[in-house]
């Protein structure tokens, strides 16, 4: 693409879309940049950019921008539905986000990773398996650092491990990954793509431009992701949790190759039936790159895991505080909760995002909770699932910290405080990220009884 007679409009001054903005500034694009909330930081972005040459659009500037610029970078934030890119769309101009902005100018190999659960996980830890086999790799899109940012910094012998979520899959269509890793489809964000069959549909693009000299791992256990193998040219090569097959498998306390043993799953660092199906992804994407079995079983094994994810925050008077602010779904909560080995209170809410959570508290009554502390915006929504399920041992308040602060009272020693809200955070953090460092805070803050 040759960008110096483009004009761009970069819409969303989030952390793709200031990457976004600045890849295409330092190519001599002209760059019209937008966002409809101008908080602090946002303005301190946006004044940054026009610094470098960048255009700011306002509220009353809006329309004759998209009549003025040729292309549109969606933040991820944005739906494909709101009214700017559906303007564009009318105009026949078109759309894209930073992760295919990225795409077009990548060298490196790709080892795209997508999934309702388990990407930020795979990709870290499959980003620690090349490293530990001297592969100079890179994970970077959803997970924190966007893809864009990091294209020049990586050649034709690197690799680059790029988390996709769905978001950026509404926008995505050059990516040919050499490696794709589906970890499984659940219920998600149907209050943005509507009903199951288009979450299906954004989570399978992934595979749609493989070829046969390419390969899709994917989780056999999970009938919708196996099924995945029909629609792609690319090797499917199968990983799964509930007996050998010809792939990846675990068998006997271990994690196996077509016969060939890895490691025991005693030996990870990370514990949890999710976190051994991770570890299965990695082995299968190992294993068909050719990646040495003994460095490979090492560096998973040694993996620690990502921040916000079942991470221990602190023990304080005998109560273990555990911050899980990226189970932003059912799905994820339930595992969650299936790695407790203690009395758990948890604590539930959030923005809604389309769910029916009476399977959520179907799931808690057979688990280690034995309270649960409701908060938030979607309080009432779960309040009335738990009443539906039967389970009723539940607090409800409305705001974030005086969650927290009742779970400190509700917990005694022994057991566990669980943040996995199975919600998004937008409804008062900017994302689960700020979320979690609350928490960290609050606990923090949790003084000890002498």
């Amino acid at each position: 693409m040759y960008y110096g007679n483009q004009k761009f409009m970069v819409a969303g001054m989030s952390k793709s879309g200031e990457s976004s903005a600045r890849f295409l500034l330092e190519r001599g694009a002209e760059v019209y940049i937008y966002d409809d909330v101008v908080s602090d930081n946002i303005k301190s972005v946006m004044d940054s950019l026009v610094s470098y040459g960048a255009h700011p659009v306002t509220a009353e500037t809006y329309e004759r921008t998209v009549n003025l610029c040729d292309i549109l970078v969606l933040s991820p934030g944005i739906p494909i539905d709101n009214p700017l890119p559906v303007a564009f769309r009318k105009q026949g101009k078109a759309i894209i986000g930073e992760e295919e902005l990225g795409a077009l100018y990548l060298r490196a190999t790709a080892i795209a990773v997508t999934g309702t659960n388990g990407k930020s996980t795979t990709v870290s830890m499959f980003d620690c398996v090349l490293q530990a086999c001297g592969k100079k790799s890179t994970a970077c899109g959803n997970i924190g650092k966007p893809l864009v940012s990091e294209v020049e910094n990586l050649g034709f012998g690197d690799f680059a491990v790029i988390e996709i979520s769905s978001f950026q899959l509404e926008t995505l269509s050059s990516l040919r990954p050499h490696v794709a890793v589906i970890t499984n489809v659940a219920e998600d964000h149907l209050n943005r793509h509507y009903n199951m069959e288009n979450y299906i549909f954004l989570k399978s693009k992934l595979l749609r431009n493989m070829r046969e000299s390419e390969y899709a791992v994917l989780n056999y256990d999970d009938e919708i992701v196996r099924g995945f193998a029909r629609l792609t040219k690319a090797k499917p090569v199968f990983f799964s949790m509930q007996g050998k097959i010809d792939g990846a498998y675990y068998e006997d306390g271990a994690v196996w190759f077509s016969g060939e043993k890895y490691f025991d799953t005693a030996d990870m660092t990370l514990k949890g039936a999710h976190n051994i199906s991770n570890a299965l992804a990695c082995v299968a994407a190992a294993h068909v790159l050719g990646l040495e079995k003994r460095m490979v079983a090492q560096a998973i094994c040694s993996f620690k895991g990502i921040s916000h994810r079942i991470e221990t925050v602190r023990e304080v008077n005998g109560v273990t505080y555990i911050d899980d602010s990226k189970g932003t779904n059912i799905d994820a909560s339930v595992n969650a909760v299936k790695s407790m080995n203690k009395p758990t209170v948890i604590l539930l809410g959030g923005k809604d995002k389309g769910y029916d959570y009476v399977p959520l508290f179907e799931a808690l009554k057979s688990s280690k909770v034995i309270h649960a502390v409701i908060y938030g915006e979607n309080r009432f929504k779960m309040l009335n699932a738990a009443v539906k399920s039967g389970f009723i041992t539940f607090s409800l308040c409305s705001e974030f910290n005086t969650a927290v602060r009742l779970a400190e009272f509700i917990a005694k020693p022994g057991q566990c405080v669980l943040l996995s809200p199975a919600s998004s955070s937008f409804d008062s953090f900017s994302n689960y990220e700020e979320r979690g460092d609350a928490f960290k805070k609050l606990v923090d803050e949790i003084d000890e009884i002498a």
